[in-house]
């Protein structure tokens, strides 16, 4: 891979010769509204290409899960206002994650056309400790800005969460870990690391629990209820009668899969992890379908063409045009999440937050709630082993 070095000498070669550069720079410009998105658009845009011109390696060494690339701009051609004209970049890992992403069946390239061919779009989610979330524009991956502390833990599990992938050949329930980067702007740093959609890029969701196999405060608040999309938690869950329908030989698969999965994860000392369901009604989905023809039918001509704008010859386009699919159908190549449909629902189910270890705060944490609480009480906050096995009942309990 060039050196930081030589790739900023060739950007700062490019700038001498100014009117070359401006029009090199009108191929593919990165526009998004936050100018963090638009550096993030740029850094994963050169990182794809310049991982094009690297071998693939026969296999991965120690040094490729401690390696990085880096790279300085300070270019006063970029569109000052959705681009800053100096930043940095930096991809961790980039070979290793290049191999996960062959593992998980992304190919670099369309990867790259998701993040850079139109901003990601803002979700309404929000995770711990104010962590944002964006959706690529075709909603094929989900970027989320994470703390040092995050990447840290990220670096302590990746050699053997990739050896984990090996060997399960990505089948697996675990967050698909796809890119992980540090975007400085204005002497600020960002983290951020992208993984697949646990939701579908085209059926909707109506319905989302975040289940941790705990009833302690466990139900969602007033202000998320009022959201359009809320998240629901385990008493939410119980106390709304609802099951998730799987036949008895996808149930066993499942079960299996989820078994491995958080034994994995126990090893690993990691808890707090959740299973995140979502849930798509295929009747209301034909129904909203109805009426979307109906209002495009008298809209008709009233377009002000403020779409996405992706050209005709665009890779992602090929998502939805090659292949007409049936209400509550679904793509398996990408919608890896969806294991289980049913005639009137169909189920996307994901372990999420998997990077919380068991340390001295956690613990300390046990110790207040269950002075709080009692010893019996359900609580998040317990030791890796006792998670995983109270994790892994309580879904159980909810299968039928």
């Amino acid at each position: 891979m060039a050196s930081a070095g030589g790739i900023a000498a060739v950007i700062a070669s490019k700038t001498k010769t100014k009117k070359k550069h401006f029009v090199a720079q009108k191929v593919k410009l990165f526009r998004a509204s936050d100018p963090l998105l638009s550096v993030l658009m740029w850094g994963v845009n050169h990182s794809i290409n310049e991982l094009s011109h690297v071998q693939i390696p026969i296999m991965l060494m120690p040094d490729d899960f401690k390696a990085y690339s880096k790279i300085k701009v300070d270019n006063h051609l970029f569109n000052k206002e959705n681009m800053p004209s100096h930043f940095k970049f930096k991809e961790y890992c980039p070979l290793v994650f290049r191999n996960l992403r062959e593992r998980f069946g992304i190919d670099d390239q369309d990867f790259s056309n998701s993040l850079t061919r139109s901003a990601p779009l803002n979700s309404e989610a929000q995770g711990r400790s104010g962590a944002r979330f964006h959706t690529s524009y075709d909603k094929r991956y989900v970027i989320k800005t994470i703390s040092s502390e995050d990447v840290a833990e990220m670096h302590n599990i990746l050699k053997k969460y990739h050896q984990f992938i090996v060997e399960c050949h990505g089948n697996t329930l675990l967050p698909q870990f796809l890119g992980m980067y540090r975007l400085t702007v204005d002497g600020d740093e960002t983290y951020m690391i992208v993984t697949r959609n646990v939701f579908s890029h085209r059926l909707s969701v109506y319905k989302k629990y975040d289940l941790k196999g705990s009833t302690v405060a466990r139900e969602a608040s007033d202000k998320e209820k009022a959201k359009e999309l809320p998240t629901y938690k385990d008493n939410d869950f119980i106390n709304d009668g609802q099951k998730i329908h799987i036949d008895g030989e996808n149930k066993k698969m499942f079960l299996e899969k989820l078994r491995k999965d958080v034994e994995f994860l126990a090893q690993l000392k990691l808890m707090d992890y959740s299973l995140l369901v979502g849930i798509h009604d295929v009747e209301r989905a034909e129904q909203e379908e109805v009426e979307s023809e109906d209002n495009e039918v008298e809209e008709e001509g009233e377009s002000d063409g403020g779409g996405i704008g992706t050209p005709p010859d665009s890779p992602s386009n090929t998502l939805d045009s090659n292949k007409p699919l049936c209400p509550g159908e679904f793509d398996p190549s990408i919608d890896v999440y969806a294991p289980f449909s049913t005639l009137k629902e169909v189920y996307f189910m994901a372990i999420i937050d998997i990077l919380q270890h068991y340390d001295a705060k956690k613990k300390a944490a046990h110790a207040a709630k269950t002075v709080k609480h009692g010893a019996g009480a359900e609580i998040s906050t317990v030791n890796p082993e006792q998670y995983s096995k109270r994790f892994y009942d309580f879904i159980t309990t909810i299968l039928s």
